[in-house]
């Protein structure tokens, strides 16, 4: 509407308008009839053009307006005006037509109104509503708004936990590697405080044993100078020289001692590395028990088969060139005792291998080898063959499967059946010296289960393993010194 009003008041219609009417009036005696009416026509056409645009901009104020708005000016001015207008171009209307026209008039006023009425009625119940949702919104809002802080407030909280607990991740992180250390540090103390300990066992049997000899020089040189026919004798007959301990008897108890530790520490140490090691390759727990259990046997069979070769050797090199106050026998132990690096263990290593490879009760996977144990079976034979030169000897028990269980021998596994009596396999033998059982072993207990396996075993043939070109060539390493290259110069 302001646009096309805008046009109208750009055009100057009204004022093109007045200046036609005024020159016309000047020139109206001057111009003739027929100018004078095209004149007059032309001012019509012109009034005509004017009153539709206003028409259409009275049209566009009432759209704006809404759907009843104007309608009281309408009804008082606009149809009065056009009533006006048709009443004088049309003066034959009768009084009745008027009176109908009034009557249409009023029951359209009447309508109007009640549209009107009705219409306002709605605008009220939806301004109404509009408020009430207003409200709502405004409540629903301030609820948002509140949520929203709210959820702020726990990221804040959260973000600062978070941070608060990698702070403490991080300084616990901090706290473990420094207690590792710390741990490694007293480890490596424990160790050199060991080593000590045995260093100090070794100083104190070479002292008892110098002291022992110091004496027996002394009581030599007494004798020696003494004019009396008596020591004479006894010097020929050497009670004395006899009777002297040598230095593995001196260190017997020392090394009974720490020969037992070190069992010990295979069993609790050595044992459980080689277990876990093997359960990479072979899922079932008890063939791992049952290959750990064979090469320890296997290992000590062949240590004391080792000692008694190096002992035999020692004697017949020893033969011709020994004297001295003990005899051979003593002689010769004592010499191993002091050399107990000179025992050639990967022989004695190869030898358990090859016996495991030959062994029917276990299995290996083809891919890997049973040197993967080597350490376990190195460490377990050379317990085994220093064990050998104590007075008496440390052997392990006697054991098969089947047999029945001794409480004074064997502890059971975390996995027997505490009520069964027999033996189904052992996991870890029992050290003994003579009949006394000085450390136990360990072994597994079950009901029913002996008889199954051993008829499903009958059935498979024997195993019987080949070796390989790496084993073959692992077996023909070099090896340590001999007892065969021993010389009266080495001893």
């Amino acid at each position: 509407m302001a646009d096309a009003l805008r046009r109208l008041t750009n055009t100057s219609s009204f004022t093109v308008l007045q200046d036609k009417l005024e020159s016309w009036h000047r020139d109206y005696h001057v111009f003739s009839c027929d100018q004078n009416l095209n004149r007059c026509c032309e001012l019509i056409e012109l009034t005509a053009k004017i009153q539709g645009q206003l028409f259409s901009i009275l049209n566009l104020t009432a759209a704006e307006g809404g759907q009843y708005a104007g309608a009281d000016t309408l009804k008082t001015r606009l149809l009065p005006f056009l009533g006006n207008c048709f009443s004088v171009a049309r003066t034959s209307v009768t009084d009745d037509t008027s009176l109908q026209l009034m009557q249409d008039s009023a029951e359209k006023d009447r309508k109007i109104r009640e549209l009107s009425f009705s219409h306002e009625s709605d605008m009220k119940k939806m301004e109404a509503q509009l408020s009430s949702t207003r409200l709502q919104l405004e409540s629903v809002t301030a609820e948002l708004m509140d949520a929203q802080k709210e959820l702020d407030d726990t990221r804040s909280k959260s973000a600062t936990t978070i941070l608060t607990t990698e702070d403490e991740i991080l300084q616990l992180k901090a706290d473990l590697h420094s207690a590792n250390e710390q741990v490694e540090i007293c480890q490596r103390k424990l160790e050199a405080l060991d080593d000590c300990k045995r260093q100090i066992c070794l100083l104190k049997d070479e002292v008892s044993y110098l002291n022992t000899e110091k004496a027996m020089l002394q009581e030599r040189l007494v004798r020696s100078r003494s004019p009396s026919p008596l020591p004479r004798l006894s010097r020929s007959s050497s009670p004395l020289r006899s009777n002297s301990p040598t230095r593995a008897q001196l260190t017997n108890s020392s090394r009974h001692a720490r020969l037992v530790s070190r069992f010990s520490d295979l069993y609790a140490v050595d044992r459980l590395e080689a277990q876990s090691l093997l359960r990479h390759y072979i899922a079932d727990l008890e063939m791992v028990q049952r290959i750990i259990f064979i090469a320890a046997t296997e290992s000590f069979q062949r240590a004391k088969l080792g000692y008694r070769q190096f002992k035999l050797q020692v004697r017949k090199t020893l033969s011709t060139s020994h004297f001295g106050p003990e005899s051979l026998e003593d002689a010769a132990v004592d010499y191993i005792v002091r050399n107990l690096d000179l025992y050639d263990v990967q022989s004695s290593v190869n030898d358990v291998i090859n016996a495991m490879n030959m062994n029917p009760q276990i299995s290996f996977p083809p891919e890997v080898d049973f040197i993967l144990i080597s350490p376990l079976i190195r460490e377990t034979c050379r317990v085994a063959f220093a064990m050998q030169t104590l007075d008496p000897p440390l052997d392990l028990a006697f054991a098969s499967d089947g047999e029945l269980y001794n409480d004074t021998k064997y502890r059971r596994s975390f996995d027997s059946e505490f009520t069964a009596p027999l033996v189904i396999y052992h996991v870890w033998p029992a050290l003994v010296e003579g009949n006394t059982v000085i450390v136990k072993g360990e072994a597994v207990t079950r009901r029913g289960a002996l008889w199954s396996r051993s008829r499903s075993r009958s059935s498979s043939p024997l195993r019987s393993r080949s070796l390989s070109p790496t084993r073959s060539l692992r077996f023909n390493s070099k090896r340590s010194l001999s007892p065969e290259c021993l010389t009266a110069s080495h001893l």
